[in-house]
């Protein structure tokens, strides 16, 4: 079968092929426990088999046999086939491989054999950012898709160790016939509740489904893969010899004949289409322990809110395939049309992958709770702490669900407000985390969580909790003691300048909070101190050439990314924005009681008629000189790989790479964003998107393995900036000079610290 046909027929409906070679992408990725990805995705999918995040590889095999040849697809159930040409039974050869696409919710693998078949395995994971329901149903789908025209057929299995991360663990499985679908269930004999092993979870049931005119048999690895390739067909039998995950390794398998070649009496005939849906669902009847003002609860899973048992959730999530795929697709539309919308040219394409990379990462580090009428999002800080709820990695990852569902954002904070509500924190500064080791949210009741007083209490808040928290940032927050930021492998350090002003901003928040609660005294209260420290602020933080900010107030010839400046922006109170919490404000000109009231039922983004509210506050609350002067500074310390964290290591973080991206001017971000996006193409690390890298060398790990991290909901803080103030976020980051970007190979841009022209956007 030509290779135009094959393109025509295969080729998703929303993006054509990824501009970006990352070296691994997700396959079914949805909950800190269910995470399968495709390593060394830069290669043939059958060199390795699929892992877990941590990179411990699962056993997840597919084979297809056409004729007397079996041709591996993806894993390597091959190494238990003898493939010699002296093998009178079957031969293995492998197929033609055709690459790997991928979008926000679903990878592709495509093949051929020769003339005879073309194949095309989907892995859709779908992000439904409109129905919560959907998105928290912990399963995946995989479509297997043929087109040719002889027969064919194909073989799929599973282990163990997609229900535990001990591979002597003692396991056990059956096969469930329901409502027109078969599921293999598969489980540990005795569960360890809320407990993990190397990350993964020792309780819950692996469901593997297909439909009823499939075959099914589990065995033996090798001979069960070995009968598959001499031409039997499975059995439709179970082993009953319960045993461990790797004592004869059993699997559980499925098998589909596609009977291609019907009405065709040549070769010649036209090639026919079939295909068959399998899903993979990891469920749990109780996701976490959580220390809630009723007391320490068992957390059932949101979608029991929805469906009766677990088969009534297998059933239905087989089913809507179709449904969740479509509402997949009209995110990821959306999703490719604000991000090409966001950058030009190369810059565009690259920031584009870069999201569609990131998006099953970031869901992938949370678990849906709660009641229909209560969600709750629980949140892993997956391959860093293993911590539960961990506020400075909500911090980073805010801006994606600030672009995808707001909604969620308010999920992932309720549990923390809740717990530090009820008085079962100690401390008069927020609270780190929720528990030490997800999946256990059982506080910190002796205060002696990590010490991070300033970040977090800069980072979140409710009412009365907020005021006690920002009275520790008036005290404590223009100079910070000795103590560690949210970058906390980099070390302790007094006067951070970064972290001061998210202390700074904090304060400033808490008077627009008070404006909108009413209260007057508060809003003058914190408004004068912000406005004071803003300007002590100013003057300690710029170098002494002032080019720049400095990594710490006392640190001559220091420099850091200046990352918290963002919130400035978001906020809106950046000159020529206009904060939309300002209409509540007692404090300016020509607001009374009167002019407020019932301006409470107003969405806060709405329209608004009244001419005096849509002025634009004087000058801005960071003077305006900050954005230029590290506008400019980036584009003078950027590396190969992107642009450090600060000056004491070559080593930068991605997530606040884009929120530096986003506030600088057009020329900077895109510089910034081209350099991750070549980091990506060619960065030695194997694992998950790791957000903490080299920028030099060979782009590997800095000796601190970081992978799969949620964080990397950072990435979308240019388009989260793009829908703030009214729409008008980045509108207000109008620098002088300001042009399209350029892509790669064409003339770049002139000017101090930027391309020559001439130049390639990635160097000569």
């Amino acid at each position: 079968m030509n290779i135009l046909l094959l393109l025509i027929t295969f080729l998703p409906a929303t993006i054509l092929s990824a501009s970006l070679t990352p070296a691994t992408i997700p396959l079914f990725v949805r909950n800190p426990y269910l995470s399968l990805w495709l390593q060394n995705a830069r290669q043939e999918p059958w060199s390795r088999w699929p892992m877990f995040w941590t990179g411990m590889e699962i056993g997840f095999g597919v084979l297809l046999k056409v004729n007397h040849t079996v041709y591996p697809l993806l894993g390597k159930p091959h190494d238990s086939l003898d493939g010699s040409n002296g093998n009178k039974e079957y031969l293995v050869k492998y197929p033609e491989y055709h690459g790997v696409d991928f979008d926000a919710s679903t990878t592709w693998l495509r093949y051929s054999v020769g003339d005879e078949v073309d194949v095309k395995l989907t892995f859709t994971s779908p992000v439904t950012v409109n129905d919560t329901m959907r998105q928290s149903i912990p399963a995946g789908y995989l479509e297997v898709e043929v087109v040719g025209v002889v027969d064919c057929e194909v073989y799929v299995d599973v282990n163990g160790l997609w229900v535990t991360g001990d591979r002597g663990s003692q396991i056990q499985w059956e096969m469930v016939e329901h409502g027109g679908l078969r599921s293999w269930k598969v489980t540990r004999s005795r569960e360890e509740h809320f407990s993990e092993k190397w990350d993964r979870a020792e309780w819950g049931s692996l469901y593997f489904t297909a439909p009823k005119n499939t075959h099914y048999e589990s065995n033996d690895s090798g001979p069960l893969r070995r009968r598959f390739a001499k031409g039997s067909s499975l059995r439709n039998a179970t082993d009953t010899r319960f045993r461990e995950v790797m004592d004869a390794e059993p699997v559980f398998a499925f098998s589909k004949y596609f009977r291609l070649s019907e009405n065709s009496s040549d070769s010649s005939s036209s090639p026919r289409r079939e295909s068959a849906i399998f899903t993979i669902a990891h469920i749990q009847d109780e996701v976490a322990r959580f220390a809630s003002a009723r007391g320490i609860t068992s957390m059932r899973p949101l979608w029991k809110g929805y469906f009766e048992d677990h088969f009534d959730l297998i059933h239905f999530h087989y089913h809507d395939y179709s449904t969740s795929s479509a509402e997949a697709d009209k995110f990821n539309k959306q999703l490719v049309e604000h991000a090409s919308r966001a950058m030009s040219g190369v810059a565009a394409d690259t920031y584009t992958d870069i999201l569609l990379l990131s998006t099953r990462q970031v869901l992938g580090g949370t678990s849906f709770s709660g009641t229909p009428s209560r969600p709750l999002l629980f949140l892993k800080e997956i391959s860093s702490d293993g911590n539960f709820q961990t506020i400075d990695v909500i911090f980073p990852a805010f801006p994606f669900f600030l672009y995808v569902n707001p909604s969620w954002l308010r999920y992932l904070l309720e549990p923390l407000l809740e717990h530090q509500s009820a008085g079962l924190y100690p401390n008069d500064y927020s609270m780190h985390d929720l528990g030490s080791s997800f999946p256990n949210a059982t506080g910190h009741p002796d205060g002696r969580d990590e010490y991070m007083p300033v970040e977090e209490c800069g980072n979140i808040g409710r009412y009365d909790l907020w005021r006690k928290w920002t009275g520790y940032l008036v005290e404590f927050g223009l100079l910070p003691a000795t103590q560690l930021s949210t970058d906390d492998f980099a070390g302790r350090l007094a006067n951070q300048t970064n972290l001061a002003l998210k202390g700074i901003l904090g304060i400033k928040a808490m008077a627009e909070l008070a404006s909108v609660v009413g209260n007057s005294k508060d809003e003058k209260h914190f408004t004068d101190i912000a406005d004071s420290y803003i300007k002590k602020w100013h003057s300690l933080a710029i170098s002494r050439d002032g080019t720049h900010t400095k990594l710490a107030y006392h640190w001559q010839g220091s420099w850091g990314t200046l990352y918290n400046l963002y919130a400035d922006s978001l906020l809106c109170y950046r000159k020529g924005l206009q904060s939309p919490l300002a209409q509540f404000s007692t404090l300016q000109k020509g607001s009374s009681k009167a002019s407020r009231k019932g301006r409470f039922q107003r969405p806060l983004d709405g329209d608004d008629n009244d001419d005096d509210d849509k002025k634009p506050t004087d000058g801005g609350f960071v003077p305006e000189d900050i954005y230029t002067k590290q506008s400019d500074w980036y584009t003078l310390v950027e590396q190969k790989y992107g642009l450090p964290l600060d000056s004491r290591h070559l080593y930068t973080k991605s997530d606040w790479e884009f929120f530096a991206a986003a506030i600088s001017a057009r020329k900077t971000r895109e510089r910034i964003i081209l350099s991750v996006g070549r980091w990506v193409n060619e960065t030695s690390t194997d694992r998950p998107f790791t957000d903490l890298y080299d920028t030099e060398g060979s782009g590997g790990f800095p000796g601190i393995w970081f992978m799969a991290r949620p964080v990397v909901g950072g990435h979308f803080a240019v388009l989260a900036l793009e829908r703030a103030c009214g729409g008008k976020g980045l509108k207000g980051l109008e620098y002088e000079g300001d042009v399209w970007g350029m892509a790669g190979g064409e003339k770049g841009y002139e000017g101090k610290g930027v391309l020559k022209s001439g130049q390639t956007v990635f160097g000569n």
